[in-house]
This record gives structure tokens, sequence and C-alpha cells, in this order.
């Protein structure tokens, strides 16, 4: 499986792109492969506050249900409400249309704890 290299990863299976002022965080291809089919997405509200590794939303599969987690602490400005009606995008292109929320940074030092490619890599079978 090939990750794109621009992208900082959490243990978590999340990512992050973009470095300072806001960023868009999504699911890895690994978790989407893993959960299977995803049927549902509860996303945070616009304006709703995140924390860096703490719960934010929830994705449901046909096989189970799971906490979606924060790479970054700050504020969400944006969230891709084509998912609501077409969640399984998270499967078919979890780098672009399967994004999940677009954050302000609170922090941007944060990110300098994310995973890069390699990294992550070595942490998925």
């Amino acid at each position: 499986m090939t990750l794109p290299t621009d992208l900082r990863y959490s243990k978590e299976h999340e990512w992050v792109r973009g470095e300072g002022g806001s960023v868009v965080v999504g699911i890895t291809a690994h978790a989407a492969q893993e959960l299977g089919d995803v049927v549902f997405v509860d996303l945070p509200a616009i304006g709703s506050t995140v924390k860096q590794f703490a719960t934010f939303g929830v994705v449901e599969s046909v096989k189970a249900v799971s906490d979606l987690y924060s790479p970054i602490s700050g504020t969400v400005v944006a969230r891709n409400e084509a998912l609501s009606k077409s969640p399984e995008v998270i499967n078919a292109d979890p780098y672009g249309g399967g994004w999940l929320i677009e954050v302000e940074l609170a922090n941007a030092d944060e990110l300098a704890v994310l995973l890069s490619a390699d990294a992550y890599a070595a942490l998925i079978p």
C-alpha cells in the first residue's frame, strides 16, 4: 500500500494534510480497508473544538462502529457534508473525497508528534 508522503499520520489511523492555519483530517486507507464498507459517519459541528488524540466522531461500517480520534487540536471550520449521503466515499477515496473535517489549528507544534508516511507504514501490516 502506497501512502501519500505529503500527509502526517496518527497511530490511531487518521491523517492530516496541511502545515499551518487550517488542516484537513481523514482516515487512512488501511483503516478504511479494516473497517469494511462504511455506512455512516458522525462528524462534529462547525465551531466545535477538537483535542489532539481525543475522540471527535464515529464511523460505522458493516463490521463495526469505531471512534474517530483527532490528530490535532483546534476548531472545526468545515466538515465533509457529502459523507452524510455517500459515506462509502471514505472507502473509495480516503485521501481525497473521503476527507472528514477541516480544523483551524490551535497549536501547529502538535504536527511534530505525528508520524511520517514511512513511520506510519512501519506500524501497519
